[in-house]
């Protein structure tokens, strides 16, 4: 399952967007999530918290996650946080 995020990923989103990442998990219940940011302009400490939650949930799902495509701003944020050493991260080529 594909689930592509646009826009800012900051504080005024996470809290809504976890509680959609989330829904849309339970009712399609995949083995594999590829959050593909693609498309996020601006990322924030908050857009960490974000992918760890899915992550989490995703692992008592018993399914794995993994994000694609991370532009280099919010790329920049991940590579501060350390999170490659739970979730494998692709950068935009």
């Amino acid at each position: 399952m594909y689930i592509y995020l646009s826009g800012d990923l900051d504080h005024h989103e996470a809290k809504g967007l976890v509680k959609q990442i989330l829904d849309r998990l339970d009712i399609s219940m995949p083995r594999d999530c590829i959050l593909d940011m693609s498309q996020v302009k601006f990322m924030d400490s908050s857009g960490i918290a974000v992918i760890l939650r899915a992550h989490k949930h995703m692992r008592g799902l018993g399914g794995r996650l993994w994000v694609e495509n991370v532009p280099a701003q919010p790329m920049r944020v991940l590579d501060a946080s350390g999170i490659d050493r739970l979730i494998t991260i692709s950068s935009l080529s």
